[in-house]
């Protein structure tokens, strides 16, 4: 079942395991680097103890498609026999929203904004929240948007933007509730050891790295990856500070 939420359109699918999964079609949207991003950033931000549902990795046959009635689902289903990314459903569940609330925790917001930093996910503002709320807690999803920077990687400068001050982070939704940014800070310094990302960077499948590559360049490897995400946390000061400076002016 099609699902019309955000720029493409994911879909709802009973796996084999008997489990409902919003799957999101490596031929649609921003394609292979977006699944990545969800990934990537999903798995981070479990690191980071916060909720999100559980990531799967699908394989979707092409005869799928030839039994779509949808157009729009059917050319996504076409061009996504192969794997794909599966998020856990949650039934029930609803948008979170800023002005209904509830109002989630400091130390919650905090570790929100300040991961949102960390992965450069531009799309988390109180137009387009992309978290829910199921069983009383926030749940985050949708970090396709993530890890923009990947999408004009060169093999000459795997480490382009991880110094990245993100400025964005002045539209996040829960920018008002984080006012313990420092202490998210140290606890992502903590948790994020080379050694948690480059395990978290090698679940990355070698078919979403070999997509989109242009020309005779190499594709990129799950080290580049975990590289970008050490020098990220190298920059932490840099992106903290930002989102401190942010906060202020909100206030």
């Amino acid at each position: 079942m099609p699902l019309r939420e955000g720029s493409s359109v994911p879909a709802l699918v009973e796996a084999d395991d008997l489990g409902h999964y919003v799957v999101k079609l490596r031929g649609a949207g921003q394609g292979p680097k977006a699944l990545i991003a969800e990934l990537v950033a999903g798995e981070v931000a479990r690191e980071l103890g916060l909720a999100v549902p559980e990531l799967v990795l699908i394989e979707l046959d092409r005869r799928l498609a030839a039994s779509e009635p949808d157009p729009e689902l059917f050319t996504s289903l076409d061009a996504s026999a192969g794997l794909n990314l599966g998020m856990d459903f949650l039934p029930g569940s609803i948008t979170f929203d800023p002005i209904v609330g509830p109002v989630p925790s400091s130390e919650i917001a905090s570790r929100i904004v300040l991961f949102d930093a960390f992965v450069m996910n531009v799309d988390r503002t109180p137009r387009n929240p992309n978290i829910l709320l199921w069983h009383g807690r926030l749940w985050l999803i949708d970090h396709g948007a993530a890890l923009y920077f990947h999408h004009g990687w060169r093999p000459e400068n795997r480490l382009q933007s991880c110094t990245d001050r993100f400025e964005e982070i002045a539209t996040h939704v829960l920018l008002p509730w984080a006012s313990q940014l420092r202490a998210a800070a140290a606890h992502l310094e903590a948790t994020l050891t080379a050694d948690v990302l480059n395990r978290i960077c090698g679940q990355i499948p070698a078919s979403w790295l070999a997509a989109n590559v242009r020309g005779s360049d190499a594709p990129p490897s799950t080290e580049a990856y975990a590289s970008w995400l050490q020098g990220r946390v190298a920059a932490l000061p840099a992106f903290l500070e930002e989102a401190e400076r942010a906060r202020a002016l909100r206030l």
